[in-house]
């Protein structure tokens, strides 16, 4: 299946309709106006993949989630866990807060679930509306750990068909001046072999 850089910038832009929606409810969550982008949507190898997070050992917070209907696979949001704790501490008014200390506290957990509900419903939202396929997330799972360890569900079941993972880019930033720094994380979509002809297929991909 030949991957053109037009069917990567679609993707892009689904991702940059998703990015929209999810930031309306990040602003609602906390009282400011805050933008979400992505600048680059990927596709990669499994090797590659890892290298984009730094290394399989890299402690990471992860979020993950099944995909089913028209399109099934395993989705993941990564943030560094230093990114990670900016965003909770903002979020739940807690300097103190962070991933690193056990045992992390409910709220912050809460938090970040709540984030991966957000984030993953708006992206799979706007890719389900562009595509007309019927997508349905899985309850995200949360989890602090290296990321080689977070990725491995996905991977084990599609790994013997194939080596192609799409990255989805994404900053988080507020829309005015002030003291909320630039959060940047990565969606990893890893569709199954046959979702993959599907998704594409959609858009004009032989």
């Amino acid at each position: 299946m030949k991957i053109s850089t037009m069917h990567l910038d679609i993707l892009k832009e689904i991702g940059n309709i998703g990015a929209a929606h999810a930031a309306t409810s990040l602003s609602g969550l906390l009282g400011k106006k805050i933008d979400m982008r992505v600048p680059n949507v990927e596709m990669v190898s499994f090797t590659d993949m890892m290298e984009l997070a730094g290394s399989s050992e890299k402690v990471v917070v992860g979020i993950y989630l099944r995909i089913e209907g028209d399109v099934e696979g395993s989705m993941f949001f990564v943030l560094p866990i230093e990114q990670a704790n900016r965003f909770i501490r903002r979020l739940i008014h807690d300097e103190q807060f962070d991933f690193s200390n056990n045992p992390v506290s409910e709220i912050g957990l809460s938090a970040m679930q709540e984030l991966g509900n957000i984030l993953s419903g708006s992206y799979l939202s706007a890719l389900s509306d562009f595509t007309g396929l019927k997508i349905y997330p899985s309850v995200p799972g949360l989890s602090v750990d290296m990321f080689g360890a977070i990725v491995s569900i996905g991977l084990i079941e599609i790994s013997q068909v194939s080596d192609s993972v799409i990255v989805i880019n994404t900053s988080i930033f507020e829309d005015e001046l002030g003291d909320f720094e630039e959060v940047q994380g990565s969606f990893f979509l890893l569709p199954s072999p046959d979702s993959f002809i599907t998704l594409f297929r959609t858009l004009g991909v032989d």
